[in-house]
């Protein structure tokens, strides 16, 4: 396990799923006077990140993901009274949405998942999301990142759509558009004019991380 030792029992906790271990873990850093802030990026976050990489290489599957991440949530729960202001730091701001018509989630739930669990401030716009509702959302959330989640052929002209409306709106250049979903590829992504495209969780957290560091 790589890591400052101080933050290892915290990233074991993430790696087993274990929620109910994970409050008196943080706390035993809490009482040895280590930063909250320094919990969640060297415990927590870290751990995500080796837990992304390895679902990628196809050693995790998304039941083990899931567990993990309810052990992260529990602890990022456990420290929020800890940090200054009540709130911890972001990364960024991401929102992510199924467009309109389409109804699937589960691929667009584990993508964001994955991005809380590296410390993005994620808005999940849910399911069959309007145009002008992302239009709406990107208005009043200013995020760096636009997810657009497409799991049927029929719908994947709505990924378009929203792209087109942004540029109308000229909110198009303050906002990185990226899509994901079973019938879009990167060749779709470069014909319609979004930022990228991740086929799955783990490169979608990649992704992200690339673009803004652009």
């Amino acid at each position: 396990m790589a890591g400052d030792v101080r933050f290892s029992k915290i990233m074991e906790t993430v790696f087993q799923g274990d929620e109910s271990a994970m409050p008196s873990h943080i706390q035993e850093l809490i009482k040895q006077g280590l930063p909250a802030q320094d919990i969640i990026d060297h415990g927590l976050i870290a751990a995500m990140e080796i837990i992304g990489r390895k679902f990628k290489a196809g050693e995790l599957f998304i039941p083990e993901v899931l567990l993990s991440a309810r052990a992260l949530n529990q602890g990022l729960a456990f420290l929020e009274p800890y940090l200054s202001g009540g709130r911890r730091a972001a990364s960024a701001k991401v929102l992510i949405g199924t467009v309109r018509g389409d109804l699937h989630d589960i691929g667009k739930n584990l993508v964001a998942t994955m991005w809380r669990g590296v410390g993005f401030d994620v808005v999940d716009l849910g399911i069959d999301v309007k145009v002008e509702d992302f239009l709406a959302a990107v208005r009043s959330h200013h995020p760096d990142i636009l997810g657009l989640s497409a799991l049927l052929t029929t719908t994947m002209p709505e990924m378009k759509r929203v792209i087109e409306e942004l540029t109308k709106a000229g909110l198009r250049e303050k906002v990185k558009v990226i899509i994901g979903g079973a019938p879009v590829n990167s060749k779709y992504a470069a014909a319609i004019g979004a930022d990228g495209y991740a086929p799955e969780a783990a490169e979608a957290v990649e992704l992200v991380q690339r673009l803004l560091a652009k």
